[in-house]
């Protein structure tokens, strides 16, 4: 029983840092370079949303209530990380972060819901005949949690690292840390299936 509880939880660690998989770490990169270790309630919040929105897709097109076109999924998941980049650029270095943290919420549930589509086809062959599909999906969700919260950490600390060795500004950070994010997801929506 245990050792199928710690197989699950790995296994959602394992997907998130996956290497080959990387664009789950590069949306985790660009939610939470904006932060500093202070802001960590919001971040866990924001990293929650991620999870349940990603756990929601997974729930769906586990019991088959949803299925999605996988050309179409795989053309979003870069857009959400670009979308998220983008809105780092314009809004880095401005004070009213937790004004329209509504909205914020709202998006990173939203794109969880994206980037769990994804691996709803991966995830549907791993549960196959699974008797207690809910219970091997939280499992799951508890290892992407695990991993996310790892991957944020690493983040927050290179932020702490990068303006307080290095000095750079809080809104360089955020500019450098997005810029090169959109350096990377760019190439991954031109080579999109969906644009071929």
């Amino acid at each position: 029983m245990l050792e199928n509880f710690w197989f699950n939880v790995q296994y959602g660690i394992n997907h998130v840092l996956d290497i080959n998989g990387y664009d789950h770490v590069l949306f985790l990169m660009v939610l939470a370079v904006p932060y500093v270790f202070r802001d960590w309630k919001r971040i866990l919040l924001l990293v929650s949303m991620f999870t349940l929105g990603h756990t929601l897709s997974l729930v769906l097109a586990a019991y088959g209530v949803v299925s999605v076109d996988g050309k179409l999924v795989e053309f979003l998941i870069p857009v959400t990380i670009l979308v998220a980049a983008v809105y780092n650029v314009f809004t880095a270095g401005k004070k009213d972060k937790g004004k329209k943290i509504g909205l914020l919420f709202f998006a990173t549930l939203f794109f969880g819901l994206i980037h769990g589509l994804g691996f709803a086809r991966e995830f549907k062959m791993f549960a196959g005949q699974s008797e207690n599909k809910l219970e091997l999906l939280l499992e799951f969700a508890l290892g992407i949690e695990i991993a996310q919260i790892i991957i944020v950490f690493v983040v927050l600390f290179l932020g702490y690292l990068f303006q307080t060795i290095f000095r750079f500004t809080r809104r360089d950070w955020v500019m450098v840390l997005s810029a090169i994010v959109i350096g990377l997801v760019l190439p991954m929506i031109m080579q999109s299936d969906l644009l071929k």
